[in-house]
């Protein structure tokens, strides 16, 4: 019997080390990240969350932090990469030109929520939105990507509704810029560059709770309803199976230098892609060109 047992044993360890070189031999998983940051903190929890895919999933993992959110789209439109963080507008950009599915999306204090935020210097004598709206031909307004939901589509669509803000060339503020980044927005405002900005209210509360941004210089002036969180996105006709691996390996995920880059996130859930309603009514309203077919 014991014969018998060490000859299963071995048998199994066999068995195992052959099914480790099949999977060595698949090709390279690539993952696309958008820039929501720049900070050095962002790099290392990617560096660990590769390592994470790499292991959940048994093979090699190659993450790529590309240089913009158009780029992302992209890159999953035509199967260039197998998984991409997108926000809400790129996800939904990508599902409408060629069917990219939401997997996963983070939890933040347990809930997969976020708002969008409009930012002012606390030295700023402005209380609430109506207020700053009151001067608004003096004030210099700052949005993030153009494509950014929080940064852009959904203040962009709150001012349009105000009928201040129509296009970047339309609008009754004294100047209106793009930052490119919700970190590089709530410097500005921080350093008094900008009157105003819109930023993500999850990485702006992780920026001040890293120390990127001293929180008690800022007042917030408006508040979004909400908004469901980034999605992790795989390329229309992905492998069922490997979907489930894929959420598999993000529902277990608990190393807090990965969740500080998800918006100092409590974990990920299983997303819902009818939770992207309100974004999608948004981009209609003010850029409805974003939702063309891709040709």
């Amino acid at each position: 019997m014991k014969k018998i047992a060490i000859v299963i044993a071995l048998l199994s360890i066999l068995i195992i080390s052959a099914c480790k070189k099949s999977d060595s031999n698949l090709p390279t998983f690539k993952v696309a990240v958008i820039p929501a940051q720049t900070t050095g903190v962002v790099e290392e929890g990617y560096k660990k969350l590769e390592h994470v895919l790499a292991d959940g999933l048994n093979r090699k993992v190659e993450l790529i932090i590309y240089p913009n959110y158009n780029a992302v789209v992209e890159a999953i439109n035509y199967n260039h990469v197998d998984l991409a963080f997108l926000g809400p507008t790129t996800y939904l950009i990508a599902r409408e030109q060629s069917g990219a599915e939401a997997i996963a999306t983070p939890l933040i204090n347990g809930e997969p929520y976020y708002h969008s935020y409009i930012i002012t210097h606390a030295d700023s004598p402005w209380n609430n939105l109506d207020e700053l709206l009151q001067e608004v031909e003096t004030i210099d307004f700052a949005f993030g990507s153009i494509v950014s939901t929080s940064g852009s589509i959904i203040p962009s669509y709150e001012l349009l509704q105000r009928n201040v803000f129509t296009t970047e060339e339309n609008h009754n503020f004294k100047s209106v810029v793009y930052t490119g980044s919700h970190d590089v927005t709530a410097l500005q405002v921080q350093n008094k560059l900008v009157d105003a900005g819109a930023i993500d209210s999850a990485i702006f509360h992780s920026l001040a709770n890293s120390g990127d941004i001293d929180e008690s210089e800022f007042t917030i002036i408006w508040q979004s309803e909400q908004l469901y969180q980034y999605p992790w996105v795989v390329p229309a006709g992905t492998d069922r199976e490997l979907i489930n691996d894929i959420q598999s390996v993000f529902l277990e995920i608990t190393d807090p230098e990965i969740l500080e880059v998800f918006g100092g996130a409590s974990g990920f859930v299983v997303a819902d892609s009818d939770k992207y309603q309100n974004v999608l009514q948004a981009i209609n309203a003010v850029r409805p060109e974003m939702l063309k077919p891709k040709e």
